[in-house]
């Protein structure tokens, strides 16, 4: 009889030891993506005095550059919350553009977080595709008997 208590406990420690490590696997994680300047270096660049070539040494390269509609530079930054299998969570989210004249010099610098970015509402239409839909069984028994032994 003291056996079996003995191993009951054993399995009942070692399945709490194994909840234990599994919950601690799923604590939440950290990640920070992007270049975003300090407020010492914006100070640094200002407008109608400091050109696009000054800026890309103050500040690095840009996350990317506008494609319509004059110069601009884009420095983005985020900050995510990872947890387990979860959706990542954007916890802080930062863009700074830049925008510059016909002659390379800084126009106007504007910082925006996440409180001032808009929601983008994706459209759900999907554009029909000619041809047959193939089940898993006809994709893996389809060529069955297809091929010559020569």
């Amino acid at each position: 009889m003291s056996i079996m208590v003995r191993s009951i406990s054993k399995l009942s420690l070692a399945l709490a030891l194994g909840a234990v490590l599994m919950l601690g696997a799923c604590t939440s994680q950290f990640a920070t993506r992007g270049n975003l300047p300090s407020e010492e270096r914006l100070a640094e660049i200002i407008p109608g005095e400091v050109h696009a070539r000054d800026v890309a040494e103050i500040l690095g390269t840009p996350s990317t550059f506008s494609t319509f509609g004059g110069e601009s530079w884009y420095y983005i930054s985020e900050r995510v919350e990872y947890y387990a299998f979860l959706e990542p969570k954007i916890l802080d989210r930062k863009v700074v553009q830049i925008t510059f004249d016909k002659t390379g010099m800084v126009q106007n610098v504007d910082v925006r977080d996440n409180q001032q970015n808009r929601d983008i509402v994706f459209v759900d239409r999907k554009t029909p595709t000619a041809g047959n839909e193939i089940t898993f069984f006809e994709q893996i028994f389809g060529n069955l008997g297809r091929f010559n032994k020569e």
